[in-house]
């Protein structure tokens, strides 16, 4: 396992291109692969509709160097981001700042991004689709 790899998978519940969209123009995020329901050789489940087949089966997108998988599978109706958080790093005070403000446009701030103890700028916010977001600026080295 030296040289494992640990992916956050996400999923949105019908709200996966949705979520690209806002995660493109929020984050700069590529995605780098999308992949629908209809897409696969397997035929659709029972009570699959023409609608579901649209969906996404699949998609992988990318935030600086960190891959980030997503599908609009395991439907409950209410996806749940519990217990977890996605940390972005970024190098300046100006990225936190406006990574954090296009995070929280239609969601909820949880730590208004401040000056903290260890970071320039550290906040928290739950985003639109219910992720939560933890955003800082480097650290300094411990010395």
């Amino acid at each position: 396992m030296k040289n494992s790899i640990i992916q956050p998978y996400l999923f949105f519940d019908g709200k996966c291109e949705a979520a690209l969209e806002f995660y493109k123009k929020a984050l700069g995020a590529n995605v780098n692969m999308l992949l629908r329901f209809k897409d696969s050789p397997e035929p659709p489940k029972p009570g699959c509709t023409p609608a579901d087949t649209n969906k996404v089966m699949h998609a992988q997108f990318q935030i600086g160097e960190t891959v980030v998988m997503a599908s609009d599978g395991r439907a409950t109706g209410n996806p749940k981001f519990e217990g977890f958080a996605l940390s972005l790093t970024v190098k300046t005070e100006a990225e936190a700042d406006q990574a954090f403000n296009a995070l929280a446009n239609g969601g909820k701030i949880e730590m208004p991004l401040a000056k903290t103890f260890f970071s320039a700028r550290f906040g928290m916010v739950e985003d639109k689709f219910g992720v939560f977001w933890m955003i800082l600026v480097t650290p300094n080295p411990v010395k």
